[in-house]
């Protein structure tokens, strides 16, 4: 069987079936290009990319995305965006500096957020998506408030450049923090500040309904990355495995409607992770909770009830992690990804019922 074949079989699975509302046919549908990250496309590849899908917005990363961040270049993008009818956003990275992810050759934090919100200024847009840390951190020497705490001071420090530039940053749910942590520090540095990227696949390592964080986020929502997760139940407690669209059980349709009521005007941008092995979650055993000693009970019900109902992934994915892989490999994870963004594509448009674009 020629590889492509292989890949295409998970296309038949049947995926969760729901009646969308017609209104949600004009969101506007995306993706974020690390769905498919392993091409390496600069700005301009990836814009011309979401046309041919007939799309109308992409997230891209500073710098890994951009040939060049000189305003010359930023300019060249921004308008050629315009022109072609796509609404960017745009992501940096870690902004915490108690966290393993922080990177110290990128300054202070502060100097970090502005300096991309310097970025995001000349392309002409409203926010730059970042994130806190990342799943291991609940499971570290220090505690997640520590994280919070300093996350709060780096944004505060940041505060006066951000609002010249008109710029706020719209931190993603990264599998560090729960919703109800993240809608608190948000309330603590203001919400003319700072605003939320809700991803719907994080919440899988937090022990959380997607639609749960949904709701607890959505006032703050700026934009979104839509992924699904096949979970299920584990004799140690549970695992998951994100998916393309549709190939989940996590009831991902009804986060979608919930998002089109509670978010309306704001796009649904895909961010598509296949390749990855099931991750656990060791919920039976008594040293995970030292990660969640303040999760409430009702939530961990919802995200118990979504276990119990769920199911495990079993259509043919290329499983290769995250670390170096002979070059045949990539080859293959390149085809997988493309094949699996356009799927989850037509999913949303057939099934879902999203992305007529105007």
């Amino acid at each position: 069987m020629r590889r492509r074949e292989f890949l295409v079989g998970a296309a038949a699975l049947p995926g969760w079936q729901s009646a969308v509302p017609d209104k949600l046919a004009k969101v506007r549908l995306g993706y974020d290009a690390y769905s498919v990250r392993d091409l390496r496309w600069q700005a301009l590849k990836h814009i011309d990319y979401a046309v041919s899908l007939q799309l109308d917005a992409l997230q891209l990363t500073i710098p890994n995305d951009f040939e060049s961040v000189e305003p010359d270049h930023l300019h060249k993008v921004r308008d050629y965006a315009a022109e072609k009818g796509i609404e960017l956003s745009v992501g940096a990275g870690c902004i915490c500096p108690t966290t393993p992810a922080w990177n110290p050759g990128n300054g202070s934090p502060a100097q970090y957020v502005a300096r991309n919100a310097t970025v995001v200024n000349e392309l002409g847009l409203k926010y730059l998506r970042v994130f806190i840390g990342a799943p291991t951190d609940r499971h570290a020497k220090l505690p997640i408030e520590a994280h919070i705490e300093s996350t709060l001071k780096a944004l505060r420090t940041a505060r006066a450049r951000m609002l010249d530039l008109g710029v706020k940053v719209a931190i993603e749910n990264h599998g560090d923090l729960t919703a109800r942590e993240l809608r608190q520090l948000i309330v603590a540095a203001g919400a003319d500040l700072v605003g939320v990227n809700f991803d719907s696949g994080n919440p899988m390592w937090v022990m959380e309904d997607p639609a749960l964080a949904l709701e607890l986020l959505a006032p703050y929502i700026e934009t979104s990355h839509f992924r699904d997760s096949a979970l299920f139940e584990h004799p140690r407690g549970a695992a998951f495995q994100w998916v393309a669209m549709g190939d989940g059980s996590v009831k991902l349709p009804e986060v979608v409607e919930l998002y089109g009521r509670l978010c309306p005007g704001k796009s649904i941008l895909l961010e598509v992770i296949t390749g990855r092995p099931p991750q656990m979650l060791p919920f039976l055993e008594d040293t995970w909770w030292n990660g969640f000693r303040n999760l409430p009970a009702p939530d961990f019900a919802r995200f118990l009830s979504l276990v119990k109902q769920g199911r495990p992934y079993l259509g043919a994915m290329v499983i290769a992690g995250t670390g170096q892989k002979p070059e045949s490999l990539t080859a293959a994870l390149r085809e997988q990804q493309q094949l699996d963004l356009e799927r989850s594509l037509k999913y949303c448009r057939e099934t879902l019922k999203l992305g007529v674009r105007a």
